[in-house]
């Protein structure tokens, strides 16, 4: 139940219709005991300055920030970033964050390789500097052959955007499934899901805003992960 008591935090993107962040969050709440509430909030890209503005004088707590958003949110808030996903509002400061990338906690790489174009790929590309990046409106089609490593920021999900085999690892972004995880899971290589870096990154924000350990076990089966 959401009283005058409950903090509030925000998804802001369009669309946000199907967005499983609102559901793991409220989950996570609910399991740490905190009186706090997540709600998704489609916001056009026009109106999307007045909303953070809007949501900070309101009092929230927070935000997270979806497509097509992050590279907005990262000049809103001058957060000498390129991409923004997650706001925090202390008191008359609008702090920004990205933990787009969190997934790659523990991964070693050596030889990657980022497809896309937009502020996930913005995020990955910061968090892997040494990576070669691919996007349609520049190096295409992808060279991937001696990657170790490929993230998939792309939204596509019906085409095969690169073929992954047996010692490579797909980080593939978009969920439900795309058609490139599963031919590269078919194929032998490894592919960590979207919902696994959708819960690596929402467990961070969780943290950034709360200042309480987020429970990743909870968050895992709240978007349908096993343990």
């Amino acid at each position: 139940m959401i009283s005058g008591r409950t903090r509030l935090v925000a998804l802001l993107g369009q669309p946000v219709a199907d967005s499983l962040s609102p559901v793991m969050q409220n989950a996570a709440f609910a399991a740490r005991g905190l009186d706090w509430a997540y709600v998704a909030c489609g916001v056009s890209p026009e109106r999307f300055e007045a909303a953070v503005r809007g949501l900070a004088a309101a009092g929230f707590a927070g935000a997270n920030v979806t497509t097509p958003h992050k590279e907005a949110a990262a000049a809103l808030v001058e957060a000498g970033l390129e991409s923004v996903n997650t706001l925090v509002f202390e008191e008359s400061q609008i702090v920004g964050h990205s933990t787009d990338a969190a997934v790659l906690d523990g991964l070693t790489t050596e030889r990657p390789a980022v497809l896309g174009d937009g502020g996930a790929s913005l995020a990955f590309k910061a968090a892997l500097p040494e990576a070669r990046t691919f996007a349609r409106r520049g190096d295409w089609p992808p060279e991937i052959s001696d990657a170790d490593v490929v993230v998939n920021a792309t939204s596509e999900r019906g085409e095969i955007l690169a073929e992954l085999g047996p010692g490579q690892t797909l980080i593939d972004l978009p969920y439900p499934e795309t058609a490139t995880a599963t031919a590269a899971r078919e194929a032998g290589a490894t592919v960590i899901s979207g919902l696994e870096v959708l819960v690596a990154q929402g467990a961070a924000a969780f943290e950034l805003w709360t200042g309480v350990p987020a429970p990743v076990e909870v968050m895992r089966r709240a978007v349908g992960l096993s343990s």
